[in-house]
């Protein structure tokens, strides 16, 4: 009978369906690794397609317009990192906030952000791509911020406290703006410091 689905039919599908994935997931790392390497004039589908191992149309397959593949692609490692903070402290970390200060900081200093900013600059100038990365950029905005208020145990319901949380993130935007030139790692250090102690002094129960 034609419509009923054999087992062998189900297993040959399966491995298919992991290719599938593993391609979708190849392009969205290359993406991203393109992004942050030669900014948006540089990284088209083709030059993604071929970093990634994958012939131009398996690329559109996926993707049919670079704007889906960018916004997929720096969604996709947003969530991947924002995987990886909260992996990094699985009990919580109200106890060591220079650590969350710092992690935090390497979320905005690595190629995620660098890949991020060639989009903003982008989608200052392309109408198309706007709307998808504000609404990108605010939803990874949200879940970041909640991520550094439950790793820092802060209180939201006190005055000042989101903000200052806010602030903390605003500062780790700044930091990897000024990363984008040179590398100023020592002078990082001494910021993470000093928002240490003034989220100890503004968060303390």
């Amino acid at each position: 009978m034609g419509g009923v689905s054999t087992v062998g039919d189900r297993l040959e599908r399966t491995p298919k369906q992991d290719r599938s994935r593993a391609t979708r997931q190849r392009l969205l790392e290359a993406a991203v690794s393109c992004l942050a390497e030669h900014g948006w004039t540089g990284s088209t589908v083709a030059v993604v397609a071929e970093r990634a191992g994958v012939s131009r149309g398996a690329a559109q397959h996926h993707f049919p317009t670079r704007e889906d593949l960018f916004t997929a692609a720096v969604e996709y490692v947003a969530e991947e990192r924002s995987t990886a903070l909260r992996a990094l402290f699985p009990q919580g970390a109200a106890g060591d906030r220079r650590a969350v200060v710092a992690a935090l900081v390497d979320l905005y200093t690595g190629p995620l952000f660098r890949a991020a900013l060639h989009l903003w600059v982008a989608a200052s100038n392309e109408e198309q791509l706007r709307p998808r990365v504000t609404e990108l950029e605010a939803r990874v905005g949200r879940e970041t911020h909640r991520i550094a208020v439950d790793l820092l145990s802060a209180d939201e319901s006190r005055p000042g406290a989101r903000e200052t949380v806010q602030g903390l993130l605003d500062m780790a935007r700044g930091l990897g703006l000024a990363n984008l030139l040179t590398d100023d790692r020592p002078r990082r250090e001494r910021v993470v410091a000093q928002w240490t102690a003034v989220l100890d002094q503004a968060l303390r129960d």
